[in-house]
């Protein structure tokens, strides 16, 4: 049994749904449509409910597949089964970032939308439109966002921070007077520090906060080896063992929302979805976080948070190609982005649901914060299209060494900038 077999037997066995309902059409007519979706929070409930609603309507089939949460190691997944011409998935959740290194494996939805993607944001229909096709619908959207205790300010005579400094000061000073008290496991910050593409999100929000661009700009030039780059992976690496604690070199989304939900730590940054959960009947932490944008990189800084996202695209090789966009059509339309919104906190990319007033009252952030998911920093990933896994790797590599003490900030960028000009020696 081949490799990528061998993985999605594992996957198909371990969580697979399928829904069927007979009365819109006859067993011999129902198409079965396979869908890969993340398991980051409530991610994988929210697609089997909303794909069990779809094949009630249609009278199809639908089989839910789950990938893995890391999203460097799902797009290597899709890669090796979309290179194969695999038909085992054919509706592909897959980040903002995707469209450019995975769009000639889909089909153009234009034919199949009616439209529907006027009423999203059209950074984002752009983002996923490649040579005038539209490879992906928007889903849902995201960027980072800084999660706080809100009890814990207001006992010890202290406001949300508006600098990475204010962050530190306060992170600090509260972890200890807790610790005085009594929780040992109290931290002042938790992120996602794993060497992953997780890490590429945060590395660049210091970065873009402290007005240290982008790590290429939009004509493919390299930036990264800067003074204020420098300084923003300085500010980082010197949370490292004082309010971060060190398995956060290892952490992903949930490894920080774990910690922070279980009350063990002050600040966390993570993206939209967390709030509902940090605020679910059995959350240790429920009514007690507020919601801000990051901190800025000093008093001449600026908020920013990193463009997230996900869409959903259709195979080219899917045996069910109609069934299949009809499927995306259902799952990123206004009424079930506005049921995602309000049950779990997941952004849409519909600009109306931002005035909506059930969804703002699940999620007040939405509207105090509506400029921070609007301006969001991208990723290179357009000006260096095939290769930015490459650039991002390296990126978060040289981030990674910083945080864990193994380079200063001015040799990690020296070593970057020359690892990206060997990666662009061909041209991007």
């Amino acid at each position: 049994m081949r490799r990528i077999d061998r993985y999605l037997g594992a996957v198909f066995a371990g969580a697979t749904f399928t829904v069927f309902s007979a009365f819109a059409v006859t067993p011999s007519q129902a198409a079965t449509v396979s869908i890969s979706c993340g398991a980051v929070g409530q991610e994988l409930e929210l697609c089997r409910t909303g794909a069990e609603a779809w094949a009630k309507d249609t009278g199809n089939e639908v089989v839910i597949v789950s990938t893995p949460n890391s999203s460097t190691e799902r797009l290597a997944l899709y890669q090796q089964i979309l290179s194969a011409g695999g038909s085992d998935i054919d509706v592909y959740q897959i980040d903002v970032i995707w469209p450019g290194i995975l769009g000639s494996h889909f089909i153009d939805l234009a034919p199949y939308t009616d439209g529907a993607q006027d009423a999203h944001f059209p950074a984002i229909v752009e983002n996923n439109t490649i040579d005038g096709e539209l490879k992906a619908m928007p889903w849902f959207t995201d960027a980072g966002v800084l999660y706080y205790r809100k009890d814990l300010l207001e006992k010890h005579g202290m406001a949300p921070p508006t600098t990475w400094s204010d962050m530190a000061d306060a992170g600090a000073k509260i972890q200890k007077a807790e610790r005085d008290e009594g929780n040992d496991r109290m931290y002042g910050y938790v992120f996602q520090g794993r060497a992953y593409e997780g890490l590429t999100c945060n590395a660049l929000e210091w970065v873009d906060s402290y007005g240290g661009g982008e790590i290429i700009d939009a004509n493919g030039e390299i930036t990264i080896n800067n003074p204020q780059a420098i300084a923003a992976l300085d500010e980082a690496g010197s949370w490292m063992n004082e309010i971060v604690p060190e398995g956060v070199l290892n952490y992903a989304e949930e490894e920080a929302r774990g910690v922070f939900q279980s009350g063990n730590a002050v600040f966390m940054r993570n993206w939209p979805y967390a709030w509902a959960l940090a605020n679910s009947a059995d959350s240790p932490v429920k009514d007690k976080v507020g919601v801000v944008a990051l901190p800025k990189g000093g008093a001449d800084g600026k908020s920013t948070g990193t463009l997230g996202g996900w869409q959903l695209a259709v195979a080219k090789y899917s045996d069910n190609q109609d069934a299949a966009a009809d499927l995306v059509r259902y799952l990123t339309s206004e009424k079930e982005q506005k049921r995602r919104a309000i049950e779990a906190s997941y952004n849409p990319t519909i600009k109306a649901l931002y005035e909506d007033e059930e969804v703002l009252a699940a999620n007040p952030f939405f509207g105090s914060l509506y400029d921070t998911f609007v301006n969001a920093v991208a990723r290179p990933s357009r000006p260096t299209g095939d290769k930015y896994n490459r650039v991002s790797s390296a990126f978060w590599n040289a981030s990674h060494a910083v945080l864990s003490g193994k380079q200063s900030a001015t040799d990690a960028l020296a070593d970057l900038e020359n690892q990206l000009k060997s990666v662009k020696r061909r041209g991007w």
